[in-house]
Formats: C-alpha cells, sequence, structure tokens
C-alpha cells in the first residue's frame, strides 16, 4: 500500500522530515484509509506513527581522546601542528625560568644564605642568562660563597 501521502502529512504534523516518519507496519490498511490531518493526528495519539528520534555525533571517542591527552599521551609528533615556539613562545619559557630562579635566590637571601652582595651579583647573572636551573644557581652561588 502507498503511503506517500500519509506520511507527508505526519511529517509536517510531527514537524520533521519524511524520512523520520514511523509507520507501524501492522496499521497500515487502517492508516492507508486516513485522508486528513485529523485522521492522521488520531494515528500519532493512538501510536500507529510516530517520528523516529533524531541521530547525534558520539563524543565517546572525543572524551577519551582528552583523557589520555590529561594522562600526557596524543603529544608526539604527528599531533603537534604548531612550531616549537608557538608551542610555548620563548619569552614565556625565558619567564618562567627567571622566575623560578628569582625566588630561589630569594629564599636564599631570607633564609641568610647569601649576603647582598652575593644577592646583587646572582640577580643580575640571572637576567644574563647565565644560568639554566635552580641547582645552577646553587652551585654558583656555593662558588662565590667560597672565594
Amino acid at each position: 500500500m502507498n503511503l506517500r501521502n500519509q506520511k507527508k502529512l505526519a511529517a509536517d504534523i510531527l514537524k520533521v522530515g519524511i524520512s523520520r516518519v514511523y509507520i507501524n507496519p501492522e496499521t497500515t490498511e487502517e492508516i492507508g484509509k486516513a485522508i486528513t490531518r485529523d485522521d492522521i493526528r488520531y494515528h500519532i495519539a493512538v501510536g500507529n506513527i510516530s517520528a523516529i528520534p533524531k541521530k547525534g555525533i558520539s563524543r565517546g571517542r572525543h572524551r577519551k581522546k582528552i583523557q589520555q591527552g590529561k594522562k600526557g599521551r596524543q603529544r608526539g609528533h604527528g599531533h603537534r601542528s604548531g612550531t616549537k615556539n608557538a608551542r610555548e613562545p620563548k619569552k614565556e619559557a625565558w619567564m618562567r625560568k627567571v622566575r623560578a630562579l628569582r625566588d630561589e635566590l630569594r629564599k636564599m637571601k631570607e633564609n641568610k644564605e647569601i649576603d647582598d652582595r652575593i644577592y646583587r651579583k646572582a640577580y643580575r647573572q640571572i637576567k644574563g642568562n647565565l644560568f639554566h636551573s635552580r641547582r645552577h644557581l646553587r652551585e654558583h652561588v656555593e662558588r662565590m660563597k667560597a672565594q
């Protein structure tokens, strides 16, 4: 039985596309006799005609990828799109290092490990990019104190 017109009416009433209209195969004879919008509304109310739910796009795979990223995965060469400098700008890396070194130097001064003269000299050397880590700074300060 051809139910094209009934499907069109049902799609219009349900506000969905024709492909999303479901007609119960057991009631095709009854629905075939329905020719008015009211007839179709009746069949919708009874449950002979219904709208198939919309299919979404699953986020499951994306969630999994995000979780892996948090664990430090997905960071290899194949996953990088920016340059080394774009992923961590030189200035930001510099600021992070200098702040850490200055913090270390300040703590050393507060704990009376160094005097003002050594503090000032080391502070300038930090600015001059002499040290590459906190450990390097500590070793250098120890040598300065020994002199």
